[in-house]
């Protein structure tokens, strides 16, 4: 059984780093629990109405109001989504090394509330859009394209909400868990469930947004859509601290790329000395936190104690639990790596799937659903699978593993991965018929056809999401833990950003004809095609990889096994 080592050393005590917001040791009577994680769960409730919001419609403004190219506003709204989850990574840092993850999440939610009131604006002043164009010169691609000056407002309003986002998402998992001691049978029981639920008020929040604010930035206005979700975060930061006195506060521990750097430039300093007969000549052997491992060898280097040598100076010689969180970090990434294309094939349904809805029926009865809003059916599957899996998947599973879990981490990840492959081979087959059906016969197939990638998508997110940010905060260093959240939606991050690398490249290579504005013009299908084959290539890497982790507590469990901790 894989179990969070959060809050606990290695004897059993409880962390002294936890206090409650006057410094004080916490009291688990009076702190904690469902009611602060719940409180905190808020901010991210309302940072991901607020993201979606935009994201999911974001396409549809750029092309039909600022008349950019399909191709370039793809680019733009992928560009924004990967910065807003790499700004993830920073942000983490500076809570574990400065700040403490609370005030991160309300400096950064503040900073949030700062770039949605500045999008509001943008998209509301007449002169920060060009002039309206008419179908027929749209057909001839005449219409007048929004200029710099006009774009100018919109990016920093994009990129000041990316940077909030990015402080929230990185930081708020990780607060929400410390709420939970895993020392206490109870709390450990209820904190199985925390990532679940946590996802599930996320599928809320961007329910929301997709149905409701969508719905009010087409038909009523975009400043209207916006404004209400600048209204949302506003009231989140005012729940998050007006539930101060309930929180469980995790002191900040110094900054853990201080470490990394460190470990790894001593490793390099002292690479020609021999390893020491036996891994307890090591520095702080004895004392360590967590147990010796013999993957990544060299790093031991790194603990190696010459003569003269002040063994508590850090910059001299390492210590052995200095060198295993390292380790733990380096066997994070290629886990991290295998994950970067399912956020790929994630991206294009704010894109380009989004883009297809316009070139098909999207009537019932006489109402016309906007075509932002079809994303619904993707955060419906997110709800319906995360609550089967808590109450259906992990208790049957839970027979079967004898696992709190049900199923591993990267079980649940690899699951997503099939998900997605499925998902672009299904979108490709559709696209071909919505295509052949528009050219040929000059009719319009339901939008409708758009749920089956829309499902599948969402299965596969319900299950990836939660695997990853549950993989990356167990088994990374207690000490690293929001950096570690940053670290996971840095795959999300990257995942945008190979998107707006695959678009280029493939616009490039086919000249444009694969990805035109006129979708009855291109080939989207290819583009779909092209991304299945290489999640499937991605997947059998990551089978390779999965195959050879060795989870953290069970090192731990090896080594008393061997009597050598």
């Amino acid at each position: 059984m894989v179990s969070m080592t959060s809050d606990v050393e290695k004897d059993g005590t409880h962390d002294a780093t936890l206090v409650d917001f006057r410094g004080k040791p916490v009291d688990k009577s009076r702190t904690g629990g469902w009611l602060a994680a719940g409180l905190i769960l808020v901010t991210e409730l309302s940072e991901r109405i607020c993201v979606m919001g935009i994201a999911t419609n974001l396409v549809t403004y750029l092309v039909g109001d600022l008349h950019i190219s399909s191709a370039k506003s793809a680019t733009i709204v992928t560009n924004f989504m990967g910065t807003l989850n790499l700004l993830g990574l920073f942000a983490g840092f500076l809570a574990d090394a400065k700040l403490g993850r609370y005030l991160t999440v309300a400096i950064f939610a503040t900073i949030t509330v700062l770039g949605v009131t500045l999008l509001t604006i943008a998209t509301t002043i007449p002169s920060m859009r060009p002039p309206p164009c008419t179908e027929s010169r749209s057909q001839q691609h005449q219409c007048i394209e929004a200029n710099g000056r006009q774009l100018a407002m919109l990016y920093a309003a994009l990129y000041t909400i990316a940077l909030g986002g990015g402080g929230i998402k990185s930081n708020v998992s990780g607060f929400g868990s410390d709420q939970f001691d895993m020392n206490d049978p109870k709390e450990e029981k209820a904190m199985v469930f925390f990532f679940n639920r946590f996802y599930f008020c996320i599928s809320i929040g961007s329910l929301f947004a997709v149905t409701v604010l969508v719905y009010i930035q087409d038909n009523v206005g975009r400043g209207w859509g916006y404004g209400i979700s600048a209204f949302t975060i506003a009231i989140a930061v005012i729940v998050l601290l007006c539930g101060t006195q309930l929180y469980r506060f995790k002191k900040p521990q110094g900054s853990p790329l201080t470490i990394i750097w460190r470990v790894i430039l001593l490793a390099w300093k002292k690479r020609r000395l021999p390893y020491p007969s036996d891994s307890n000549m090591l520095n702080g052997y004895f004392d360590a936190k967590a147990a010796h491992t013999d993957k990544f060898r060299i790093l031991d280097k790194a603990a190696i104690l010459e003569d003269n040598d002040d063994k508590n100076n850090s910059w001299i010689v390492s210590n052995v639990t200095q060198v295993e969180e390292v380790k733990l970090v380096l066997k994070l990434i290629p886990i991290w790596a295998t994950c970067i294309l399912f956020w790929t094939v994630y991206s294009q349904m704010m894109t380009f799937t989004t883009e297809q809805a316009i070139f098909m029926n999207r009537k019932v009865g006489s109402f016309e659903i906007p075509a932002g809003s079809f994303s619904t059916f993707l955060f419906i599957t997110i709800l319906l699978f995360t609550s089967l899996n808590e109450r259906l998947f992990v208790p049957i599973a839970r027979k079967f593993t004898n696992n709190i879990q049900g199923i591993t981490s990267l079980q649940r990840i690899g699951t997503g991965l099939i998900f997605s492959m499925v998902a672009m081979v299904v979108a490709a087959l559709v696209e071909r018929q919505r295509r052949s059906s528009a050219v040929d016969a000059k009719t319009q197939i339901t939008a409708f056809w758009l749920v089956p990638q829309f499902f599948l998508v969402g299965a596969g997110e319900a299950f990836v999401y939660v695997g990853q940010l549950e993989f990356f905060i167990r088994e990374a260093p207690e000490k690293m833990k929001s950096m570690s959240t940053g670290l996971f939606l840095s795959t999300i991050s990257m995942g945008f950003f190979v998107s707006s690398l695959l678009v280029s490249l493939v616009d490039e290579a086919t000249k444009g004809s694969w990805l035109r504005s006129n979708f009855n013009e291109g080939r989207l299908n290819y583009f779909y095609l092209m991304l299945a084959v290489l999640g499937l290539l991605n997947f059998l890497v990551f089978v390779t990889v999965a195959m050879r982790h060795q989870y953290k507590n069970q090192q731990f469990i090896a080594t008393n096994d061997n009597g050598e901790a």
